[in-house]
């Protein structure tokens, strides 16, 4: 999905290929110890061509170690930050998620009812219809939607910014890909509209629904939306790079909201392990509406097993078992999370993307290898 697209017009494109590539692809290593694995792990990204890489794994018990490789800024060559402050792109999906559920389960939406109950008229035109389409096809990839991003020329847009109507007409302007829960296609407009969802029932922005409901609960202090205009990373950060023919430049700082709800998030590993680990446990959301996250259909990336619920993925790993996460990628940066019930919970990041060669299916190797290393 990710790599079908030009170079200059990615950008939030949740990483479902790169999350599900090569976890199956062969045992983990198991003979050296769980550190050593994942550091083998990142020099090989390294190897690929990507600037820096960092791990974080925590264990059941709330444990966190970390390993880094390579460098956060090509110009000083100083090391990938600890407690690196990163762009987590389609990471945001999880969140933007666990707010619908959460308004799901006090009434004040149906995950059935059609959108066009809650933004009439919102998805019209070119065969689009916001009367057939549900809150849970947003969700779960089912809508139909095109993909707002395929039409998005990054460097055009890097610091005008976005607001999410704007996006919305862009995916818009195509029909739909299949009728309304025929099928499944990643669609960032989807998230986009789910965004606006959540700022109608509730009148408060995303931002503000994630930080109250999800961020402040758990304790992430790293983790925020960026609003219009917030175009910097906090520090400490490595620079994020993108590749263009003369080479890879620093594309760090950048207007997110043409991201939004579908992938503007700032993060950090050990707040994205808190996250993934508090919501597999059943900490964010009551067990229905948890239970109906983690109902899936298969995703068809190539990877035999690959499900999507709404707003999370389930991946096979090649120790046995599945972890449930998402992956990111946006100009800059890409990174892989997740989490097994009452168990390992991983973040895997690097600071370039597009990526090079091989190294999607490296970066999938390497939360593999997080989480069977031993």
């Amino acid at each position: 999905m990710r790599k079908s697209l030009p170079g200059k017009k990615i950008i939030a494109v949740g990483s479902l290929v790169a999350l599900l590539a090569a976890t199956t692809a062969g045992p983990a290593l198991a003979t050296t110890g769980p550190h050593h694995d994942v550091d083998k792990a990142l020099k090989t990204l390294v190897q690929d061509g990507v600037p820096g890489a960092q791990a974080t794994v925590t264990s059941a018990s709330g444990r966190s170690w970390s390993e880094r490789e390579g460098v956060g800024n090509l110009q000083t060559r100083t090391p990938f930050p600890r407690g690196a402050k990163f762009r987590a792109a389609s990471v945001t999906k999880p969140f933007v998620s666990v707010v619908v559920l959460q308004l799901v389960a006090e009434g004040k939406v149906g995950l059935d009812t059609p959108i066009d109950r809650y933004l009439p008229g919102l998805v019209a035109g070119n065969g689009n219809d916001g009367t057939k389409v549900t809150v849970r096809q947003l969700l779960q990839h089912t809508s139909g939607l095109h993909d707002y991003v395929r039409d998005l020329d990054i460097d055009a847009w890097r610091h005008r910014g976005a607001e999410p109507e704007e996006l919305v007409a862009i995916g818009l302007k195509h029909p739909p890909v299949f009728a309304p829960g025929t099928g499944w296609t990643y669609s960032n407009t989807n998230y986009v509209i789910a965004g606006m969802l959540i700022e109608k029932i509730t009148g408060r922005s995303v931002s503000t629904e994630i930080a109250n409901r999800i961020t402040r609960p758990l304790g992430l202090r790293g983790t925020y939306l960026p609003v219009r205009g917030d175009e910097t990373l906090p520090s400490p950060h490595p620079q994020g790079y993108t590749p263009r023919p003369a080479g890879l430049i620093d594309f760090t700082d950048f207007d997110p909201s043409a991201a939004g709800a579908s992938g503007g998030l700032v993060s950090t590993g050990e707040d994205l392990t808190r996250f993934f680990g508090a919501l597999v446990d059943g900490r964010l959301l009551p067990k229905a509406q948890l239970a109906e996250m983690q109902r899936t259909v298969p995703a068809p990336v190539g990877i035999p097993g690959a499900e999507y619920g709404l707003g999370l993925a389930s991946v096979p790993l090649s120790c046995g078992g599945r972890f449930w996460g998402h992956g990111g990628n946006i100009p800059g940066f890409a990174n892989l999370s997740g989490a097994i019930p009452h168990g390992k919970r991983v973040n895997i990041v690097v600071n370039q993307d597009p990526l090079p060669d091989k190294a999607s299916d490296h970066l999938a190797a390497a939360i593999d290898t997080g989480f069977c290393a031993r």
